[in-house]
């Protein structure tokens, strides 16, 4: 069944109450914000039948109701009225991202950290995943205790450094001529190419190279193995403002949660499957397929890059946040976000 107009409207009217307040909505106070003309014993019919509907609930004793994650659903898919996103904000924002000084991964974090201030939430952004990362060369130096730095200059100028743990120690001469071997042969392809090609290669001139040439180019592999894979990552900013909520305060809930964030599988499979989504994706409790974020709501939209979606940014809170206007911030935040890595 689909409630009425009428319950349709007591409901929104409750939600947006219990989002702005916390407490629970009692049947006298929404008739008083409702305007309705209509007696409290009709209002209380309404909040029974909303409750038979699974859309709002009683929490413990209270007489008053609050909301489940199926009426935060009806609210956000048909109800709530999404708003301008506050000018203010938006200059913030864009200020930010339009700063030259910023190299991509600086990019990302500020965004990351000025979503979480406009909203009082935690913001999350991924780093953007480019499907085909180029080799322009790479540089060994040698460390102590049979370790090497690998240098790799990826795309055009993003440069990324490796640790390395080798058999043995290696001299600034071997691994000169490691260098020299990877990028005269694998220069300007993609690492995915070089990964795939690399050790077949090595098989081929195997009694012509050394053992030290083997040990420097098989743990190579590695090096362009991490830079393949380090786009799953993303920046998390404002984690601590879920404590200010009381429904997420108790730390039976928030160090579980905390303890996810830091090993981050879970983010980046829910920012994973919002990355081909069209527009802004809205995860209530279970809908995020994790028990965990049972009490929490994720809003997350994709940012382009050459018309490609190659990323996503968002924000993580409670259910009860401000979806009118959250939503229309992380959506917009997308896009300026897109625009700026395009430039750069």
């Amino acid at each position: 069944m689909e409630p009425s107009n009428r319950a349709q409207y007591l409901l929104k009217i409750l939600i947006q109450k219990y989002i702005n307040e916390g407490i629970p909505v009692g049947s006298r106070n929404l008739l008083d914000d409702s305007g309705l003309n209509i007696s409290p014993a009709t209002v209380r019919h309404v909040m029974s039948d909303l409750e038979e509907l699974g859309l709002i609930k009683a929490p413990h004793t209270s007489s008053g109701r609050v909301p489940t994650a199926r009426g935060y659903r009806m609210f956000v898919d048909t109800l709530v009225r999404y708003q301008s996103p506050d000018t203010s904000h938006m200059d913030t924002i864009q200020s930010e991202i339009k700063k030259d000084n910023y190299d991509r991964g600086e990019l990302i974090e500020k965004v990351s950290s000025t979503l979480s201030k406009i909203t009082s939430l935690a913001g999350v952004v991924s780093v953007p995943k480019v499907k085909n990362i180029t080799l322009r060369q790479i540089e060994f130096l040698p460390l102590s205790d049979h370790r090497i730095l690998a240098i790799l200059v990826l795309n055009n100028r993003e440069v990324q450094n490796r640790i390395l743990h080798t058999k043995a120690k290696h001299s600034p001469s071997e691994l000169q001529r490691a260098s020299n071997f990877i990028n005269e042969n694998y220069a300007s392809q993609s690492l995915n190419s070089i990964r795939k090609n690399l050790l077949l290669d090595m098989e081929k001139t195997r009694e012509s190279m050394n053992q030290a040439m083997q040990d420097i180019i098989s743990n190579a592999q590695l090096a362009i193995e991490g830079a393949e894979n380090s786009g799953e990552e993303f920046i998390l900013a404002g984690e601590r403002n879920l404590m200010d909520f009381a429904e997420l305060s108790d730390v039976n809930i928030l160090k579980p949660l905390f303890d996810a964030f830091a090993k981050k599988r879970m983010m980046i499979d829910l920012l994973d499957r919002s990355i081909n989504a069209s527009g802004v994706q809205i995860f209530i409790g279970s809908e995020s397929g994790y028990s965990l974020l049972d009490d929490c709501s994720v809003v997350t939209a994709p940012y382009q890059l050459s018309d490609n979606q190659v990323g996503v940014l968002g924000v993580i809170g409670p259910k009860r946040m401000a979806y009118d206007r959250v939503v229309p911030i992380v959506d917009l935040t997308a896009k300026l976000l897109g625009k700026a890595i395009d430039s750069k």
